[in-house]
């Protein structure tokens, strides 16, 4: 437990940084959009290409990790599709509101995933963190658009819309980039290499930073039951679902570990977009990042203790 918390303290307190960096005002409005976008579509891809890159796939249990994520995913999704009449029926929850629920329970915000799974099993946990956001990211935003065109009001985009939006996502780019290089066999030059390296250190920090300038604590409102089963229903029962599932598949150790990690992180950030832009509940969704994210200071080292 002392080692966990040892490994996650710092992430935390570099959220609170960013949090307390954006109260202060030293960046503001559009600036943040540009740190995030810097994030997003340099820093991050560079982490992700050097770690797979450099990684030895054969060292770990690839397939049966995504295996053993993607089937967490599904009976998740099953269970919360299966049970939103039964939801709205004791609760009062409408559709709309269940797709904020929805992306809560089963998105994921791979920044933090990324940082923690760094500290707590260091460039081998990259490179599973990595492998984790191969199988999961397409699956989830796929699954995230369709509930919301059936559930909520707004207009989904277009097949092709959806394809060229996973095709040009850069986290999943430098994810097949580096998988090239690596089955290659070749190796980049030293000074390509070490300036792809100085990137991916920047990365961690200046993420985990814009994660927490991105809360609104001013955004919560009295918890009712939406907001309580879109906050907890993540921590709780997913990191005991991915459990039962990996150990089927004989996972175990930094393998597990990151499997966790992966579904006991808050639900990623941009799902609110997600919700404003597709008619979903958008406070509802932001409460639920905010009060996830504030929650994980207590729900990822317990999930982690429990199951690893």
């Amino acid at each position: 437990m002392l080692t966990t918390l040892a490994a996650l303290t710092p992430v935390i307190l570099v959220i609170a940084s960013g949090y307390l960096i954006a109260r202060a005002g030293l960046i503001t409005g559009e600036q943040w959009h540009g740190v995030e976008r810097l994030a997003f579509f340099v820093l991050f891809p560079a982490v992700l290409f050097r770690t797979i890159y450099q990684a030895d796939f054969e060292s770990f249990p690839t397939f049966d990790m995504g295996a053993a994520l993607l089937l967490t995913i599904f009976v998740t999704a099953g269970l919360l599709l299966a049970g939103r009449t039964t939801i709205k029926r004791i609760w009062g929850i409408p559709a709309v509101r269940f797709t904020s629920i929805f992306q809560g329970t089963l998105r994921w915000n791979a920044m933090i995933a990324l940082a923690i799974a760094d500290n707590v099993a260091g460039d081998t946990g990259l490179a599973m963190l990595a492998v984790a956001m191969v199988f999961m990211i397409p699956v989830l935003n796929v699954m995230s658009i369709l509930v919301l065109s059936r559930y909520a009001s707004g207009t989904a985009p277009s097949g092709s819309r959806i394809l060229k939006d996973l095709v040009t996502n850069p986290f999943i780019l430098s994810i097949v980039f580096g998988v090239v290089l690596n089955l290659s066999g070749l190796d980049l030059p030293f000074v390509i290499e070490d300036t792809v390296e100085i990137f991916a250190r920047a990365a961690l920090p200046i993420g985990i930073i814009c994660v927490g300038a991105g809360l609104d604590l001013s955004s919560l409102r009295r918890p009712g039951p939406a907001l309580t089963m879109g906050t907890f229903l993540r921590p709780v029962f997913m990191p005991l679902i991915a459990f039962g599932i990996a150990t089927l598949f004989g996972l175990e150790g930094p393998a597990m570990a990151v499997i966790i990690i992966a579904c006991a992180v808050p639900c990623a950030s941009n799902s609110y977009l997600f919700a404003r832009q597709m008619g979903g509940d958008a406070k509802l969704m932001a409460e639920i990042i905010t009060l996830q994210t504030l929650a994980a200071t207590v729900t990822i080292p317990l999930a982690l203790l429990l199951f690893t």
